[in-house]
């Protein structure tokens, strides 16, 4: 990543989402300006972040340790896999840290009474850093909430406890879990089909907008030149008139003398 684009990363996801819109359109110009087409590019194509996103975007981002301490537990948690009472002590630690940065995160997005769906989906997307590599790693740059719906850790990012045996072949019926893990991906992909369609209809109006505001700009200009133009016409007028009148008052005078 170009220093330029990191710094515009940086500016947009740290900054509040109504900022978003303007603010990139004005780095990418500036990228292009600076002869960075290609990267006024990928500017352009950065995506608005919900409003839980941001707020842990702007958690981590200002306060490094956040990360770190995210971490450390999803590291001891993939060390202690088969230990059932660590397990127990650190599933503890888990929820305590999560409800801890949660806290701090609507505290430094200056929201300490925020809705309970957006508390729930910030609490989620820690939960989840925990759990999946993955999601940690886009931690400063998450465009929606993020949900671990797995049973456990990530497989690939360390041992799990065993899986329980498969049912019989005659069984009609999935096991539990994996009932239950079907749903929840089912339930996931509807509420990640609802983010995408509120990001999409925020930028929809987010354009309307914008729009809106070019062309108020523009009627206000053309009625200001209109103005303008209506009192040049009067002063013509007036000037018209004071030289009909010169000529009149000459040709009378001309008339005299010819007498």
């Amino acid at each position: 990543m170009t220093d330029l684009l990191a710094e515009a990363v940086a500016a947009l996801y740290d900054a509040d989402p109504d900022e978003f819109m303007p603010r990139r359109r004005e780095l990418a110009d500036a990228a292009r300006a600076a002869g960075e087409a290609d990267v006024a590019k990928q500017i352009a194509g950065l995506r608005k972040p919900t409003r839980s996103a941001w707020v842990v975007n702007h958690l981590v981002r200002a306060d490094p340790e956040v990360t770190i301490a995210l971490a450390a537990l999803a590291t001891s948690l993939r060390g202690a896999a088969l230990d059932g009472a660590k397990i127990r002590e650190l599933t503890a630690a888990r929820a305590k840290l999560v409800d801890e940065l949660t806290r701090q995160a609507f505290s430094l997005s200056g929201d300490s009474s925020p809705p309970a769906g957006q508390r729930e989906e910030v609490s989620a997307t820690l939960d989840a850093a925990i759990a999946d590599p993955a999601i940690a790693g886009r931690l400063g740059t998450l465009v929606r909430a993020a949900r671990w719906a797995g049973f456990g850790l990530d497989p690939d990012a360390g041992p799990i406890p065993p899986q329980p045996a498969p049912l019989p072949a005659k069984a009609k019926k999935p096991a539990p879990a994996e009932a239950i893990a079907e749903t929840e991906r089912r339930r996931r992909e509807k509420i990640d089909m609802a983010e995408r369609a509120v990001a999409e209809a925020d930028q929809a109006a987010q354009a309307a907008s914008e729009a809106e505001q070019q062309l108020e700009h523009t009627v206000r200009r053309l009625e200001a030149e209109l103005a303008e133009a209506r009192q040049q016409l009067a002063e013509a007028r007036r000037q018209a008139y004071r030289a009909q009148s010169r000529q009149q008052r000459a040709n009378v005078t001309l008339g005299r003398l010819r007498e």
